[in-house]
């Protein structure tokens, strides 16, 4: 799912010395150590004084950095209790050679015979940095432009001065033992993947290496994962610095992959590298480093400062700007670990000071210090067990900075005090009419809410603010050209079975004049992964629901939780009323007595929000018995009306008596139906596939967010895929809505999943597959704790004179144990605070 068309998610390896707590010397007890730690975050590594640990990738630096943290207080809470100290620096100064030994696995212990002393002194950690690139051609081509800037990360990161005992002269002498492997250095420049892994695969069948894991380019694809790697920076005491280069490295490869793709080819001199690198080893941050421009010398902060400067426009489009240049900041204004140690050294002539400096440096919490408030880890009941990697709120038992107002909120409630608010709920949603109806079921339900509220961080919404306009663009258009002139089909861009095959492709769509605006309104339901990535699951450009609740959300929070009331930075879902209003009013000569909402009545599952919203705009709801025409224009009550919002399917509106008439005002301009009959081609589940052609076809631009992959049961390759991986994949009908017929390939049981087979070989073109994606959950009271549920977020484009996306927002909650958000599957929803600005306003630190 990951591209270029939105932020790259980055993660981090970073490699820990295992010293002796009494003598300060290295130990080989990593093994000891990592019984007591999680397998799926902690491994060895070569030697057995080192301990690995692995961040999950993230988009957003702020949750890296907490969970760095957490991995940090897990190995060192461990290490405790064995007398042990962790330190995370390049190298450790006191060593004896003789008592160390490499780790207990046939590969290393190869390359203890190949190697010898080389392998006997590999006593040296380091920080490994992946940045998302799926397109390995790119990656490859990305590693060699990156070359000239990989130094002042190297400088910034230097913390081994120190080797075997003495001063080495150098800031970080690290690199200098790590260039001895034969396929260390800077990357040279390859025509393609296809040629690097050639490459590879000749210098494996040499000998000189025995894998491909043993290419120690200084950046390089990843031998395991679709991401490039940062590989030449020393293990750093400071989360915060970690923090820092990966932000940087992140930009870096957001605007070398643009360089790549749009630019000439590029090819670095690797001398140039060379010297670079030894000038950011020798001197770190406290001299001269080679400016990646020009190559000539110039002060360490200079050379950083620039290329924090040049790459602002990476670094905003990530949301990092202010947290980066805040953080190169203090780091600039420190200095490097490495001049931290020859200070601790000579205030006392131990090297012993040395090491508790940085396991002091290695064990401090600085990064929740700064980004968690005075409390980081709240520790509420509310909270017992509560587990879920990508949760939105909290983070490896830290509750993300946003949120520490909120649980403390919910914390002073308890659990006696939730409950009783939940029993105001539910008798303040009865005594409003709050409820809906499943469809083929007469009782009426009160809409599940939940009383915690869903926090968008202001760059996520930015982008999403950004995005969906161009969809719904591209969208429209499509709807225009589909009932007029079939130009994307007769260039065959989309195939004509995707259209004419739509249950969705109905015959009044031809009536809808050319200047009319088809989408009023859409309804984009977006998943964010657990990672922090967003992308639109599907649209909905019929009749879609939501945008009510949205406002009637704030209003149950307002009533029934007031210590929850959000401040003057977030965002009234009230002004989506006002955008929808004006888009309407567009549609029409602007005069609000000529608009009305139609709806089919009480049956329906979402009579309120029609009502709702009806009351809110000041017009008139209206059933279809109550509409008539006159002189060849709809009226309602007497009243003529241009504008029929349409909350209705359009079968129940056009198969009446009244049908010809309102089509036929329709294809006169006398009468705008928003949304026009014959949406639901666009918003198929077939045509999602096929979404980003549009973008590209009708507006000449590449998406701006993601689809999720897709696969069409119809096509013979695709069917055979599906029917392989029904276990692994969500299979939905194309003219699927409110989750029917949904089957989640993970949960599902055998029986279901063989079920779905024959329906799917018996109707193929009636069904297609989604890759199933880890989404993010978010914290929902059931009744005793905070547990994670999955949501998405169903956004809104209304569109009038333009395509606007308004600060209103509706979060859908899945039951427990589901990944099925409808109501009519047992969902619910929570009030969605969205910024009032879309910019990222974090203050400096």
């Amino acid at each position: 799912m990951a591209g270029l068309a939105g932020p790259i998610a980055v993660g981090v390896e970073e490699e820990f010395h295992v010293v002796d707590i009494d003598t300060r010397h290295l130990v080989p007890r990593a093994g000891v150590l990592l019984e007591q730690l999680p397998a799926e975050r902690f491994t060895h590594e070569l030697q057995r004084s080192v301990v690995e640990a692995n961040s999950r990738p993230f988009m957003h630096l702020e949750d890296l950095g907490h969970d760095l943290t957490a991995l940090r207080r897990t190995v060192i809470q461990a290490a405790d209790g064995l007398g042990l100290g962790i330190v995370a620096a390049g190298s450790v100064p006191l060593v004896d050679l003789e008592a160390l030994k490499i780790s207990p696995d046939p590969r290393y212990e190869q390359m203890l015979a190949d190697y010898q002393l080389l392998t006997r002194e590999q006593l040296i950690c380091g920080t490994q940095f992946h940045a998302d690139v799926e397109d390995r051609d790119l990656a490859v081509a990305v590693a060699h432009r990156l070359a000239p800037w990989i130094p002042p990360l190297l400088a910034l990161s230097s913390s081994s001065p120190y080797w075997l005992g003495s001063d080495t002269g150098y800031a970080s002498y690290r690199p200098l033992l790590w260039q001895r492997w034969p396929t260390a250095g800077p990357v040279p420049r390859f025509e393609s993947a296809a040629e690097y892994d050639r490459v590879v695969r000749d210098l494996v069948a040499s000998g000189v290496i025995t894998d491909p894991g043993m290419i120690y380019f200084d950046i390089r694809p990843s031998a395991h994962l679709p991401t490039i790697e940062l590989r030449v920076c020393d293990a750093c005491p400071r989360v915060g610095d970690i923090v820092l280069i990966a932000g940087l490295f992140r930009a870096l490869v957001a605007r070398e992959l643009e360089a790549a793709e749009n630019g000439p080819e590029r090819t670095v001199r690797l001398e140039m590298v060379r010297a670079a690198s030894w000038r950011a080893s020798r001197s770190g941050l406290e001299g001269d480093l080679v400016d990646p421009v020009d190559g000539t010398p110039a002060p360490a902060a200079e050379v950083i400062r620039r290329m924090v400067n040049g790459l602002r426009p990476q670094l905003e489009q990530c949301g990092d700007w202010e947290l980066v240049t805040s953080l190169a900041r203090e780091s600039l204004g420190r200095g490097s670990s490495s001049a931290r140690q020859r200070a601790a050294y000579a205030r006392s002539g131990r090297l012993s000071d040395v090491v508790d400096l940085v396991i002091a440096e290695t064990r401090s919490e600085e990064w929740e210090t700064a980004f968690g408030g005075p409390t980081p880890r709240m520790h509420t009941s509310l909270l017992d067990g509560y587990e879920a990697p990508g949760d939105e709120a909290i983070i490896e038992g830290t509750v993300r900075e946003s949120y520490q107002p909120v649980l403390r909120a919910l914390d002073r409630l308890g659990v006696e005090g939730l409950r009783d608010r939940e029993e105001k709920r539910d008798a303040y949603q009865r005594r409003n009419g709050m409820t809906f109806q499943v469809e083929g079921g007469d009782e009426s339900r009160i809409y599940p809410f939940d009383l915690v509220p869903r926090l968008v961080q202001a760059g996520e919404w930015a982008g999403i603010q950004r995005a969906l306009p161009q969809r719904v663009r591209a969208l429209e258009a499509f709807l225009h050209d589909v009932y007029d002139g079939r130009e994307i089909i007769r260039d065959g861009t989309i195939p004509a079975w995707v259209v004419d095959e739509s249950p969705g492709y109905r015959r009044p769509g031809r009536r809808v004049p050319q200047g009319t605006v088809r989408c009023a309104v859409a309804g984009l339901d977006l998943v964010r992964d657990n990672v922090g990535r967003w992308a639109v699951l599907e649209d909905n450009l019929r009749v879609p629901s939501g945008l009510g609740y949205a406002v009637t959300n704030r209003r149950l929070i307002t009533e029934l939780m007031p210590e929850l009331v959000p401040d003057e930075g977030v965002a009234d879902p009230r002004e989506g009323l006002r955008v929808l209003r004006d888009a309407l009013l567009a549609a029409g000569s602007g005069d609000p007595s000529a608009l009305a909402v139609v709806s089919s009545g009480p049956k329906d599952s979402a009579y309120y929000e029609h009502k709702m919203l009806a009351e809110e705009l000041g017009v008139v709801l209206a059933v279809p018995a109550d509409l008539s025409f006159k002189n060849g224009h709809l009226e309602i009550d007497g009243r003529r009306i241009e504008v029929l919002y349409r909350r209705i399917d359009e079968s129940e509106l056009l198969d009446g008596h009244l049908g010809l008439e309102i089509m036929d005002a329709v294809e006169r301009s006398a009468l705008v139906l928003a949304n026009a009959p014959g949406n639901g081609v666009a918003d198929d589940k077939c045509l999602y596939r096929y979404v980003p052609r549009l973008i590209e076809y009708y507006l000449g631009e590449r998406p701006l967010i993601d689809n999720v992959t897709t696969y069409l049961c119809r096509d013979t390759a695709d069917r055979e895929q599906v029917l392989d991986r029904l276990a692994e994949l969500v299979v939905k009908p194309v003219d699927g809505f409110g989750g029917q017929g949904v089957v989640v390939g993970p949960d599902a049981s055998a029986e279901e999943l063989e079920q779905v087979r024959k329906t799917i070989l018996a109707a193929p073109e009636g069904w297609v597959a989604q890759e199933t994606i880890r989404l993010s959950t978010h914290p929902t009271f059931d009744g005793r704790r905070l547990s994670p549920r999955v949501v998405d977020l169903r956004a809104f484009v209304c569109f009038g004179e333009t395509a606007t996306v308004p600060p209103t927002a509706l979060t859908r909650v899945a039951p427990a144990g589901s990944m099925i958000v409808n109501s009519s599957q047992g969902g619910g929803s929570k009030d969605t605070w969205l910024p009032r600005r879309s910019a990222d306003t974090r203050p400096e630190r």
